[in-house]
């Protein structure tokens, strides 16, 4: 899927919510623990509870690739699922990969074609040949960290290299790499004030933004300066939405609590459309 085909997806549903799929066996109904494979049951009932609410889902991998051969399976299935029955989804394996070139290439492979996932995202400290060749798939999307919501973020992201913060330079200089066109990056919600320097960099390059919800970020601040002509925002809520209830009706509640933020953000892009 392209961004211009998202950009459709999130005019059309009103929403530019992606549903993080971060699935704990430890927090899931416990009623679910009696399938074969409960993690895909989970997945099943809140992707069928919130499809039309949201315009992406992100399987954050390393809770998969816990549960060894049957998470990975899993997350197959998932996959498999949303891309047969909601082809209209924006799919993110939130993954982190990013080694030299041969390896990356084969994490590319694995994610873009034997998952066919659309997206990935990717550490960019290695540097352009461990990016490029997830940027060398066409209508794929590779997603750099560039300035993430953790504690430790500060460590070295907002340290100054060269006259620029390192993040600054992550985000200048992948902007010359081959294919930059297929970058997107992450850009943590807990980090408000930067969205104006970061649109000042990227003016147009779709975000996707965690930390909105659990983590303390605020939509309305997010969007006020990180809204673009083509939207160019994805917003992603995970435990608020999947863990809304533990109880049978789980993926009743997680769709309420989607609901909730896709009407604020129906109301923030009726306001931004209009100016």
């Amino acid at each position: 899927m392209t961004t211009t085909e998202l950009t459709r997806q999130i005019l059309k549903k009103k929403s530019f919510l992606c549903i993080g799929l971060d699935v704990d066996l430890g927090k899931i109904p416990k009623h679910l623990l009696q399938h074969d494979d409960s993690i895909f049951e989970f997945n099943k009932a809140i992707i069928d509870a919130t499809h039309h609410l949201c315009v992406a889902y992100k399987p954050n991998t390393a809770f998969y690739e816990a549960q060894g051969i049957k998470g990975w399976q899993a997350l197959q299935k998932t996959i498999s699922y949303l891309n047969n029955n909601y082809p209209e989804q924006f799919t993110i394996a939130d993954a982190k990969r990013g080694d030299i070139g041969n390896t990356s290439a084969m994490y590319a492979k694995a994610f873009f074609e034997d998952l066919s996932f659309d997206s990935v995202t990717v550490a960019p400290y290695m540097g352009k040949d461990s990016v490029e060749p997830f940027l060398a798939f066409e209508n794929k999307i590779t997603i750099l960290l560039a300035l993430t919501s953790n504690e430790g973020s500060t460590d070295f992201q907002t340290k100054n290299s060269d006259k620029n913060q390192l993040y600054q330079t992550v985000i200048k200089t992948s902007q010359t790499w081959k294919n930059a066109q297929n970058l997107m990056y992450v850009v943590g919600a807990t980090k408000g004030s930067y969205f104006s320097k970061i649109r000042q960099l990227v003016p147009e390059s779709f975000l996707l933004v965690p930390g909105i919800g659990a983590q303390g970020g605020d939509l309305n601040e997010v969007c006020k300066q990180g809204l673009s002509k083509n939207i160019g925002l994805l917003i992603n809520s995970s435990r608020s939405i999947i863990y809304a209830s533990d109880g049978t009706d789980f993926a009743n509640d997680a769709r309420n609590e989607a609901h909730k933020i896709q009407s604020e953000m129906e109301l923030i892009l009726k306001k931004h459309l209009s100016n």
